[in-house]
């Protein structure tokens, strides 16, 4: 029994959060991805990326090395950030997008795949 949770029946549904956040970043991701390779201005360098970015998008929406593919994200977020602040345009629309992403690349890292995944220990 949770006395001080408003909703304490909603703990059973606890594993639809990390379900939620990993489609969410998945999609994102796979949508980077597309934007990126649609683009023929792109350098090879930014088609490799945006290669690892949609791979982990979809090992993301599968549930599939979901702590993995959330670490590389992750990683990948922080080094955007670093860019950005380096350009002194920290706290800015796009680094704020960026923060939260990482969020739920760390939540992912930490509390797994949730439901509907392959990772999902039986």
């Amino acid at each position: 029994m949770h006395p001080l949770s408003l909703f304490p029946t909603l703990f059973s549904w606890q594993l639809l959060a990390p379900t939620l956040d990993r489609l969410v970043l998945g999609v994102v991701l796979l949508h980077w991805a597309y934007r990126e390779m649609r683009n023929t201005e792109a350098s090879v360098h930014a088609k490799g990326l945006c290669l690892i970015e949609g791979l982990a998008g979809l090992f993301l929406l599968a549930g599939y090395f979901t702590q993995a593919a959330a670490l590389i994200i992750a990683i990948d977020l922080v080094i955007r950030i670093i860019g950005r602040v380096q350009r002194k345009a920290f706290l800015t629309d796009g680094v704020n997008y960026y923060l939260i992403l990482l969020v739920l690349a760390v939540s992912l890292l930490v509390t797994g795949p949730g439901f509907f995944s392959l990772d999902l220990p039986l």
